[in-house]
């Protein structure tokens, strides 16, 4: 399937040029990268941007901040502290604010992530 430029003609995309600007990032930095979009996404599921309330989804707040977890988790030895230990207070910030925002708590250790984590207290 092509794409059709403004001007009216068939365009390809770059793939080849696409693929080398992918192979030429870190690692590190596409985790860390999808750690920041992941936690994001999480603190709009839960209500914590300006709009507040207006895209409050706590179901997707969980997956998003398990998959948070379980990324984290198993990045721990591949990323170094420096980046970890930030994106590791954004996510318990995260797991803190699943917990308030929750009508009906979940046991110590069954919070989103903490299978991960271990308990959240709050």
């Amino acid at each position: 399937m092509s794409e059709t430029s403004p001007s009216g003609t068939d365009e390809q995309p770059d793939f080849d040029a696409m693929t080398r600007d992918i192979a030429e990032v870190p690692a590190v930095e596409v985790i860390v990268t999808v750690a920041v979009n992941l936690m994001s996404a999480a603190a709009v599921k839960l209500g914590l941007t300006e709009e507040g309330d207006t895209h409050k989804d706590l179901d997707e707040a969980r997956k998003l901040v398990s998959a948070l977890a379980g990324l984290l988790d198993a990045s721990a030895t591949e990323i170094s502290s420096f980046h970890a230990a930030p994106l590791r207070d954004g996510l318990k910030s995260l797991q803190l604010a699943f917990r308030e925002a929750s009508v009906v708590a979940d046991e110590p250790g069954q919070g989103p992530g903490e299978k991960y984590t271990g308990p959240i207290y709050g």
